[in-house]
């Protein structure tokens, strides 16, 4: 299947034998758990910076890069809209007008999702699947793509002991509950893509099964995006540092791959590609 993206066209399946696109993030928040205030200089954010690292990954393979102006990592604080907005806006702009990036924004402001819209962005990128006051309806007013990731609780809490009775089922019923919103607004199920939320209320325990059993999501029909690089349950496994956490994030990205993923969301973006490109032409000589 393809996804237009504003005047993109992204090919995308979720077939076994097919490599996913790679979406580069983009964090522009100071407070970020891996890349928070890489791009600010005497307190500001630097244009010049995020272009360089937004170029860099474009080069490396990345299809898509996902900017980011509001911290989801554990225990993190909210923003005022117009601050996301002031975050946001010049670099979406930037972006497309200097590089000609599909950009997709991880928000869940309905201001930031029509500005950025409005400036080129190609896809919304939303850890709370559309239900902040206005979200479900700007999205839909866009005409764009949008993700919907299940989440437990918000960022400030989200991980204070979460519990499931089955992670899998409750995390399915969640997405097909709020992609059927999004359909009753007007978003038909072509421009639909799913995100299980690795690590967004979720134990080491119920990662592994949501990892272990996303062919089931998949079945669910939509593209499935997964974010799972540089992520705690890493560190919980490995005692890793999120600075020391490449080789586990390849491996699950080589996991998620070969159980369905369309989308894998990533920091390392050439490492992530040339093992993706590696596993594929193995299994294409095997088969």
């Amino acid at each position: 299947m393809h996804l237009q993206c504003g005047i993109h066209k992204l090919e995308l399946s979720s077939a076994n034998n097919t490599l996913p696109k790679i979406m580069g993030i983009l964090n522009i928040t100071p407070d970020s758990f891996s890349d928070g205030g890489n791009y600010y200089q005497a307190g500001k954010l630097s244009l010049d910076l995020v272009l360089r690292r937004a170029e860099l990954m474009l080069g490396e393979g990345a299809d898509i890069i996902d900017v980011g102006g509001e911290s989801t990592r554990p225990g993190a604080a909210s923003v005022s809209e117009q601050q996301e907005l002031d975050r946001v806006i010049p670099v979406v702009e930037a972006l497309v007008q200097k590089l000609g990036a599909l950009v997709s924004v991880d928000t869940s402001t309905a201001a930031v999702m029509w500005e950025s819209a409005r400036r080129g962005a190609g896809m919304i990128n939303d850890v709370r699947a559309l239900q902040r006051e206005g979200a479900l309806e700007a999205a839909a007013n866009t005409g764009l793509p949008v993700c919907l990731m299940h989440m437990q609780g918000q960022p400030d809490s989200m991980q204070n002991a979460p519990e499931y009775m089955d992670v899998v089922k409750d995390v399915c019923e969640f997405l097909c509950a709020r992609m059927m919103a999004c359909v009753t607004a007007g978003i038909p199920k072509e421009r639909i893509l799913l995100d299980p939320g690795f690590g967004f209320g979720k134990t080491l325990a119920h990662n592994l099964a949501l990892l272990a059993r996303l062919p089931e999501l998949v079945a669910l029909g939509q593209p499935i995006l997964v974010g799972l690089s540089r992520k705690s349950m890493l560190g919980h496994m490995l005692n890793r540092n999120v600075e020391d956490r490449l080789p586990g994030s390849l491996v699950l990205a080589l996991s998620a791959a070969e159980r369905g993923a369309a989308i894998i969301r990533v920091h390392d973006v050439m490492a992530t590609s040339d093992a993706l490109r590696v596993a594929n032409a193995i299994k294409n000589y095997l088969i």
